[in-house]
């Protein structure tokens, strides 16, 4: 099976351990013109975004075996991908969380309730990489 994109679409690559979240994501994404990839967990998420250095990564942060601060604090420091806004997308809100995710790197950390869909496309927006409809 070959993925066929559309070169002057933005790309997201979404890195969320939950299979229904993950197809949220793309459903909401896919709404606004972007193409998305999806990785399982931070291992499979790491290793796709060097490969196709995204224009976005969308994160959840509590998965299994490498969470989502540690996937983002390796790819701030990998200078191939260290450009890749990030935005830390979790159920978890902990003051504390979101201080560390900015710190390590994140552009924006968005809690999971009911306006985060709204805010992220908004933030996507803001970032260029959805069109603005004037």
């Amino acid at each position: 099976m070959t993925n066929q994109f559309d070169l002057n679409s933005k790309v997201a690559l979404v890195i969320e351990d939950s299979p229904t979240q993950a197809t949220h994501l793309q459903a909401i994404l896919e709404q606004e013109g972007i193409q998305v990839l999806c990785a399982i967990n931070g291992r499979m998420g790491l290793r796709m975004a060097h490969q196709l250095h995204p224009d976005v990564i969308i994160l959840d942060i509590q998965m299994p075996e490498v969470n989502g601060f540690e996937v983002c604090k390796m790819l701030k420091a990998s200078s191939d991908v260290a450009d890749v806004p990030i935005i830390l997308f979790t159920r978890w809100d902990a003051t504390e969380a979101v201080q560390l995710g900015l710190e390590y790197g994140a552009i924006d950390y968005i809690p999971k309730d009911a306006f985060a869909d709204a805010v992220l496309i908004e933030t996507l927006r803001q970032m260029g990489i959805v069109n603005r409809e004037d």
